[in-house]
């Protein structure tokens, strides 16, 4: 180990504060039952203190990582729950799981894992959540079914794209850093992409749905049908719809923020940066412009098409909010303690650890993505840093070896998500699960994609 890598006192002591803030949030989530929100921002101080964040700055880096989170996926999460609403009451949610339970039920998990890989193409895996929950809950709930038999493909279809293919920031982010190619990264990405989801989604939602066996009823955020939404707002004026959206409209509603991001992700690849025609694709397919166009879509086709009132429409986009207070709550949190670890130096530690160990380039950014991951939560983050520590060593790579290390680095990204996580608070509210099932479903999940992650990029290292 050189005095570049050399682990400094620091660097260990903030190694065992990791560990210990970590262990700090099972014991007062899992024994002493205290809420997630508080928890977190206890765990996220004790990190600053510990890591030697100067005392003054320990609460404004907390504000910070809830800030950036809350910024952007609070809105998004608020735009996604009016979506969600409008969609199931409206009955348009029947209108796609009718059409999606057409044919065998064994294709059922198959359907939601392409479905998800579509929709996960553009979007950020918190967007794609919150559109899919009300589909694969209604899902869920008119197929009899585990949920996790039909939410673990649709999860494992939204991750992978997020880890793997260019527009994610991480996979951009660390083509850049690594001057891939964008094109060869996006075609090597799907090919490894297409096996991953199939075993990390319909294959491993068998076992899954076996370790954790609820159905529709044991989610936190399952959505009724629209006749039982109305039966619930009987109440309300012209509560319940006079008629159901067609097919057609509910999937141009849905869609219509997918093509607007679409839109942007091609004009970031082929459009120059002082194009016009580049300022408004990028202002149009920001995510919080497409949800917001498509939840005003919305209140015209699953809202006064159907016979709903503007006073009603209001009503149940207030509604709408309620569930998702405590949600935003929690993942700002987790924000927060994510960025305290990153501040106070954790990151930077485990980068020097992996960097002595002398691998491969491309185990090597798996390895420090991995321990990035599980260290701050947050898989952006690991991919940025793991591109920019194996940057030195693929100076001299060809191309196509180049890809194959970005998409490495991106598999090794999703490994093991757990409590320091956004992602895992979102999909443990949004499915109802407690910690120790979240981890046997969402954290076994992700951890198979990043092992069939690297064991796709090793074999393909191979013959490219």
């Amino acid at each position: 180990m050189n005095a570049a890598t050399a682990l400094t006192s620091h660097d260990i002591q903030v190694l065992i504060v990791a560990a210990v803030g970590i262990g700090i949030l099972v014991l007062l989530i899992v024994w002493l039952k205290l809420h997630a929100f508080i928890a977190l921002t206890i765990g996220a101080l004790f990190v600053g203190v510990g890591s030697g964040i100067p005392l003054e700055k320990v609460a404004s880096s907390y504000e910070a990582g809830v800030g950036s989170v809350l910024g952007y996926v609070g809105v998004l999460i608020a735009l996604g729950a009016m979506l969600g609403k409008l969609l199931a009451d409206s009955g348009g949610a029947d209108q796609l799981v009718d059409r999606i339970l057409r044919g065998r039920p064994a294709t059922l998990p198959w359907k939601m894992a392409l479905v998800a890989s579509i929709i996960g193409i553009p979007m950020f895996f918190e967007i794609g959540l919150v559109l899919l929950i009300p589909v694969v809950m209604l899902a869920v709930h008119r197929s009899k079914g585990p949920a996790m038999r039909l939410g673990i493909p649709a999860l494992a279809g939204l991750s992978v794209l997020h880890g793997f293919i260019p527009p994610h920031p991480g996979p951009l982010a660390a083509i850049a850093i690594l001057h891939a190619d964008v094109g060869m990264t996006l075609a090597l990405g799907l090919l490894i992409a297409i096996p991953t989801v199939i075993v990390g989604g319909p294959m491993f939602g068998v076992l899954a749905a076996r370790m954790v066996p609820i159905g529709a009823a044991g989610a936190g955020f399952a959505v009724t049908s629209g006749e039982e939404a109305a039966e619930g707002a009987a109440d309300e004026q012209d509560a319940k719809p006079r008629r159901s959206p067609t097919f057609a409209w509910t999937l141009i509603t849905l869609l219509s923020p997918i093509v607007l991001m679409l839109l942007k992700a091609a004009a970031d690849i082929w459009l120059d940066k002082g194009s016009p025609l580049r300022h408004i694709l990028d202002f149009i397919g920001d995510p919080v412009f497409a949800l917001l166009v498509a939840v005003l879509m919305a209140m015209f086709t699953f809202g006064r098409a159907v016979g709903f009132s503007m006073p009603v429409l209001s009503k149940k986009i207030s509604n709408s909010l309620l569930p998702v207070v405590g949600v935003m709550l929690i993942v700002g949190a987790g924000g927060g303690f994510k960025q305290a670890l990153v501040d106070g130096g954790t990151g930077s530690a485990i980068a020097k650890i992996a960097l002595a160990a002398g691998l491969s380039t491309l185990v090597l950014g798996w390895i420090v993505a991995v321990l990035i991951r599980l260290a701050t939560g947050s898989a952006t983050v690991a991919t940025v840093t793991a591109a920019g520590i194996v940057a030195p060593l693929a100076t001299n790579l060809p191309p196509g070896q180049l890809s194959l290390v970005v998409l490495a680095i991106g598999a090794g990204s999703l490994f093991f998500s757990h409590v320091n996580d956004a992602g895992f608070w979102l999909v443990k509210e949004y499915f109802g699960l407690t910690i120790g099932q979240t981890i046997k479903t969402w954290s076994l999940m992700e951890t198979v994609l990043a092992v069939m992650g690297l064991v796709l990029t090793l074999g393909l290292s191979v013959v490219i």
